[in-house]
């Protein structure tokens, strides 16, 4: 019982050992991640068409249910770029943003995949991360962030846009583009330059003029909030908002309010599939980033419980007047960096953000929307490496097609069809490469126990014994192939008299293709050739030692590949191969 508990309750775990060293530690990391999310909170809720305060509620209760479900150590939870633009995406299908139906969209979005992470999580379902590929996820993130940078350039320079596609967001920044704002253009890109800059100047700066490291390094990560207090500064003294800037405005002062589930209506069956979407995403980008930092320090990631913990985050954000959230790369890795030790550091982190609305949401008055704009632009163009691109085109050339593909429907058509034609394209892809998967027929290396690929090696065959190696488990969608390619390797070899299926790969056989089988041994019983099969793994040998297979099969299983071609073709085989042989070095196998 207590297992079970501490299970889904780590803070049981890492609390039972919290000290006053670890509470140090924590409390920077917290004070640290608390500079940097202020600004991204509110700049988020402004990307998702939401109010800025309820990027601030989306980061004090989810933070703190986190800390007390999750596994991550170092997991700073929050809105992210992605999941807001997908929230956006969703939303404003029914409404207008920042209507009352656009946020009551936006919090049962939060709740449905809330309860959706809830129950996979409870049902151990954390394989989940497994089902997207990396070259979907990250061509899905590159777009996406290419769309979100594109959004954001109107609102830099003090032209309206909209749209969740990049046609559809040119269209209105040119149609709006009478309403550019000097002075607004001179903010935003003036920001934009700064926040390039402090990532890579401002940090060398400070050490040269004598500043110690830590020291350094967190006034470099306080660079939007210096930004954002500059910027702010000019509009109040020199009255910009009376000559057009566009600012954040009165932001409702408080903590975060009880907000109950939106009544139930078309919101739910119509917000229910992006929030499986968000679910996902959310959760495949999130345990990504908790593996990383948990390896660095020999620390265990539990996938399920993982689920659990961004599952009730969200439920929290939803009940708080938030929307949905996940683990934010960025700032996971300065909570990592600035030493947090326990995901004590989160909750001290909503500390740090519940003072912030209720005693500083009223300097936000004065805040400009282009230098929200700015730190999003910053933000999401440090996730688009092109780079990748040609790296996958040259390792996989179907990975270029799925990532490839996902990238260009996101951007042309949206992020759910992009992200859904990946996915479906990554799988289509996998059934047609594993119908046809890799065989090699193989032979004797000279004076080793070592069979590889005639067509690379220099080896030793025989013309009566046909090794052929299957580099993939059997199932119904290469069943068939498997028959066909072994009949017409016979037809090519008439004198083949033995054929050896070299089972070293083969994890499984299902049912389609233990029949398939027995089809190939009557059909090769009746061509005047015994079917033998070599190497065939324990897990794989036990449930064909149940099957009608082991009754029909004319020849031997054995149990290396060495052992049956010395038996099957003994005037040919090299028998001088050492007991242990030495490995091969050769251009694959």
């Amino acid at each position: 019982m207590a297992m079970t508990l501490a299970r889904h309750l780590p803070i049981l775990d890492w609390g039972a050992r919290y000290d006053r060293a670890t509470f140090t530690s924590d409390l920077m990391a917290g004070v640290v991640v608390t500079i940097m999310l202020i600004p991204q909170s509110l700049a988020y809720a402004t990307l998702a068409g939401l109010p800025p305060q309820m990027g601030l509620y989306a980061s004090i209760a989810p933070l703190i249910a986190y800390a007390i479900f999750g596994t991550s150590r170092a997991m700073a939870v929050g809105p992210v770029a992605v999941v807001s633009l997908m929230t956006a995406s969703a939303a404003s299908r029914i409404a207008a943003p920042g209507s009352p139906l656009y946020i009551h969209a936006a919090l049962a979005l939060a709740l449905m995949s809330g309860v959706m992470m809830l129950a996979m999580g409870l049902l151990r379902m954390g394989a989940l991360a497994k089902l997207l590929s990396n070259p979907v996820v990250n061509g899905f993130t590159m777009a996406s962030s290419v769309i979100i940078a594109a959004s954001q350039i109107g609102p830099l320079i003090g032209v309206t846009t909209s749209g969740q596609t990049l046609s559809v967001i040119g269209r209105t920044f040119v149609g709006h583009f009478a309403s550019f704002n000097p002075r607004t253009a001179i903010l935003g890109l003036g920001a934009l330059a700064f926040l390039f800059w402090v990532r890579k100047g401002l940090k060398p700066l400070l050490l040269a003029l004598g500043l110690k490291d830590p020291a350094a390094g967190l006034v470099a990560k306080a660079g939007p909030v210096l930004a954002i207090t500059a910027t702010t500064l000019a509009v109040r003294v020199f009255g910009l908002s009376a000559v057009g800037v566009a600012t954040v405005g009165r932001v409702p002062t408080g903590l975060p309010p009880w907000t109950p589930p939106p009544a139930a209506g078309p919101v739910w069956l119509q917000m229910a599939p992006p929030a499986l979407f968000i679910s996902i995403i959310g959760f495949v980008s999130s345990i990504s980033v908790a593996q990383a930092l948990a390896a660095k320090r020999r620390q265990r990631i539990e996938p399920s419980q993982e689920l659990v913990g961004l599952g009730v985050a969200n439920i929290a954000s939803a009940l708080t007047g938030g929307f949905p959230i996940t683990g934010g790369f960025a700032r996971s890795v300065v909570n990592f960096d600035a030493g947090a030790e326990t995901p004590a550091a989160g909750a001290i982190t909503a500390v740090g953000l519940a003072v912030a609305a209720v005693a500083f949401t009223p300097l936000l008055y004065f805040l400009p929307i282009a230098t929200l704009s700015a730190t999003i632009i910053v933000a999401v163009l440090s996730l688009v490496d092109f780079r990748e691109l040609a790296w996958v085109w040259r390792y996989s050339k179907r990975d270029f097609a799925a990532m490839a593909a996902t990238m260009i429907l996101t951007v042309t058509v949206g992020v759910e069809v992009g992200l859904g034609a990946g996915v479906v394209l990554s799988i289509l892809l996998y059934l047609q490469r594993s119908s046809q998967p890799h065989a090699a027929i193989v032979g004797q290396v000279p004076g080793t126990q070592h069979f590889r690929n005639v067509d690379r090696l220099d080896v030793i065959t025989s013309p009566e014994v046909l090794t052929l190696r299957i580099d993939e488990s059997l199932s119904f969608t290469n069943a068939q192939w498997l028959e066909g390619k072994v009949l017409e390797a016979i037809v090519d070899q008439p004198t083949v008299r033995h054929v050896v299926l070299m089972c070293s790969a083969v994890n499984h056989i299902d049912s389609s293709a233990l029949e398939s089988l027995v089809a190939l041994t009557r059909a090769l019983t009746e061509a005047g050739v015994t079917l033998h099969l070599s190497e065939v793994k324990g897990v794989v040998m036990d449930p064909l030692r149940r099957s009608s297979l082991m009754e029909s099969l004319t020849g031997r299983v054995f149990l290396t590949q060495y052992d049956a071609f010395r038996t099957l073709a003994p005037g040919v085989c090299d028998s001088r191969a050492p007991e242990l042989a030495e490995n091969i070095a050769g251009d694959g196998i």
